[in-house]
């Protein structure tokens, strides 16, 4: 029988900063991500701590005031862990810990040992593996504390600059190792692609926990692991779809997030030949989270960077069912109606207006609007094959409604 205390979540305390960039609305926000993000990896946020400086502390990323106030805290509340917004460079991190005497952990840590948990493949693992590697790389020196105690002199040269940089040569060596397997690996993905013919590929894109995976499972009728936790989905899957009598592959591609370590993004970008040789992109956005629009705009941003921007894409806003509007008391003179004000219809009358059909408004947990959704996407993909196969378009006829 498991004790209470072995099920126990590890406690954690949160650091941000407000700076010129970055506001204290835009903190907040990161620092709910950053809270789901410790939830997802298995942690329990207890606290969280800010403060508004012009750029963060080269040293200590906050300042020495803040930095003793976390210090109490952590000591008084028994805190293992101190997690900090954006990624810190080997030195903040070495000195934090000095001072906190405690687990630390930036952003980048956190997303990877996330990936780690979820990597279920060994193609999945060597990516996650290859973005550690890295990451630990510049940060091996601080590993080595029992050696700062030995001075230097006659007898004393040499064993830590030895051990740290056979290290060294140890995650190199994996490193090279680790890319010359993921290549091996993407010949063999690349060939597998070769071999699906010339069906018409569809992917589906978009910010992690938006119901990506939900979809496919509604559509494609498979079951692909889904759930209510950042990058629930890190290895792609490929699903053979048939809307009426048109078949087409259906991919399902890891999510994305903002302030992404770049280590992840190089060693993913060979996952995401599934979306640079998609033939339509399926652009699926959490329309009830209150900052879905720069979700757009971060994916957009991915997009652009494997080649991906300009691919005929279907806006679709799921979880029309969550989605709720703040209310606006029209006779406070002194409130300003934003655009967390609106309703779903006047949503659809902003910029989304300009996308046309291309902008879809679902809920693919409990399938509303899905037969929109479904002659929309056998519309494109019937375009897309009649296109590349002039003869075949007698064999799919319109759209026909299920009755």
């Amino acid at each position: 029988m498991i004790e209470k205390k072995d099920i126990e979540l590890e406690k954690a305390v949160l650091i941000g900063v407000i700076t010129r960039e970055q506001d204290e609305d835009k903190s907040k926000e990161y620092l709910d991500e950053l809270e789901f993000l410790t939830y997802t990896a298995g942690g329990e946020v207890v606290k969280r701590f800010t403060q508004k400086m012009d750029m963060p502390n080269s040293k200590t990323f906050i300042g020495k005031g803040k930095m003793q106030d976390v210090q109490q805290f952590i000591e008084e509340n028994d805190v293992g862990t101190a997690i900090f917004d954006d990624e810190l460079s080997p030195a903040q991190e070495r000195n934090i810990s000095k001072i906190l005497n405690c687990k630390v952990l930036d952003r980048t840590n956190l997303i990877l040992d996330i990936f780690a948990q979820r990597a279920q493949t060994s193609y999945a693992r060597t990516q996650v593996e290859l973005a550690q590697c890295e990451y630990l790389l510049p940060r091996l020196k601080g590993m080595w504390t029992h050696l700062e105690r030995q001075k230097g002199g006659i007898g004393m040269r040499g064993p830590g600059e030895t051990e740290i940089e056979t290290d060294r040569r140890i995650v190199r060596d994996k490193i090279a190792l680790l890319k010359e397997k993921i290549k091996t690996i993407d010949k063999q993905m690349a060939v597998q692609r070769g071999n699906r013919g010339k069906m018409v590929r569809v992917a589906l894109v978009g910010y992690t926990n938006v119901g990506k995976s939900t979809l496919m499972n509604t559509i494609s009728k498979s079951e692909v692991f889904a759930e209510n936790k950042l990058f629930a989905t890190l290895d792609t899957t490929v699903r053979k779809v048939v809307i009426q009598n048109l078949p087409f592959l259906l991919t399902d591609t890891v999510g994305f997030i903002r302030k992404l370590p770049t280590q992840l993004v190089e060693s993913f970008k060979s996952t995401l030949d599934e979306v640079r040789e998609a033939d339509l992109l399926l652009h699926v956005v959490d329309i009830s989270h209150p900052n879905f629009e720069e979700h757009i705009e971060s994916v957009n941003k991915i997009l652009g960077e494997i080649d991906s921007s300009d691919k005929p894409t279907i806006m679709v806003f799921n979880k029309i069912d969550a989605y709720e509007a703040e209310p606006y008391d029209d006779t406070d003179l002194m409130s300003e109606r934003t655009k967390a004000n609106y309703s779903l219809q006047e949503w659809k009358k902003t910029w989304m207006n300009k996308i046309g059909n291309n902008a879809l408004f679902i809920s693919a947990l409990n399938k509303q609007n899905l037969e929109d959704f479904k002659k929309r996407v056998y519309d494109e993909v019937r375009e897309i094959h009649i296109t590349r196969f002039p003869y075949n378009h007698f064999l799919y006829p319109d759209y026909e409604e299920e009755q």
